[in-house]
């Protein structure tokens, strides 16, 4: 593997870095659990940075990018670490258009694990169900439909195709994300009462399912004109990848 960067690598991670410091200014959804908090427009990109850039140089544009724009307005749930759930989902999505899905699906497994089982405030002993999408997010991810979904990005055939493979991608790598904010959120609020994890749990049982599936309508609509325009310059999909 080549971890050395070239000038186009190193030109498309500043780019993107201080694009997502742009993104981060612009909010979206409040978050459920942390008053005052938002969701920004950052992770509606963050799958599709790992799709473009693939998964080394998307998180590394997510992290530059995330730590440049805290300094600015630290708005997120988890202050200067607010950028690590969008860098989850852009390896998520770069690991699996690097055609690495099984390195997703096993990493996908053992946060969700550890999500569920948290001590004493996982989901597991206040409210299960609330992981119910999180698992039909890796049952996709490791289903064939994602090896489907990573060779329709990789071709950018038809439109069609390439709207199936980013809507498929974009919906597992945003549900990484989601599991990883998840746990940083468990990590950081663990001390709060019983009720209030509880009262959580129960809050975002059927509010993320619907916060996550317009974050991944909003980045097929961004993404595929995007990538049939990189096509149309000639620069395939991850064009500038390290992956491999």
């Amino acid at each position: 593997m080549n971890f050395s960067l070239s000038t186009r690598e190193i030109a498309s991670t500043v780019c993107f870095a201080a694009l997502y410091v742009i993104l981060s200014f612009w909010t979206l959804f409040p978050i459920i659990g942390a008053e005052g908090k938002w969701l920004n427009a950052a992770v509606v990109m963050a799958p599709l940075f790992g799709v473009i850039l693939g998964s080394h140089l998307g998180v590394l544009a997510i992290t530059i990018g995330g730590l440049a724009g805290s300094l600015f307005q630290p708005i997120g749930p988890f202050g200067a670490l607010s950028f690590v759930p969008h860098a989850a989902a852009a390896f998520c999505s770069g690991m699996t258009t690097s055609e690495k899905q099984h390195i997703c699906v096993v990493t996908y497994a053992l946060f969700l694990f550890l999500l569920t089982f948290f001590p004493v405030v996982g989901p597991v002993w206040l409210w299960p169900s609330m992981i119910w999408l999180d698992l039909i997010g890796l049952v996709v991810l490791a289903s064939p439909a994602q090896s489907k979904a990573t060779k329709a990005i990789n071709e950018t055939p038809d439109s069609w195709r390439l709207v199936f493979g980013l809507a498929t991608t974009c919906f597992t790598a945003t549900l990484f994300g989601h599991v990883a904010g998840i746990i940083l959120f468990e990590a950081i609020y663990w001390n709060s009462n019983v009720d209030f994890w509880r009262t959580t749990w129960q809050g975002v049982t059927f509010v993320y399912p619907i916060e996550r599936g317009l974050i991944t309508l909003v980045a097929v609509a961004v993404g595929t004109p995007m990538l049939k325009a990189l096509e149309k310059c000639g620069l395939k999909t991850g064009f500038v990848r390290i992956d491999s």
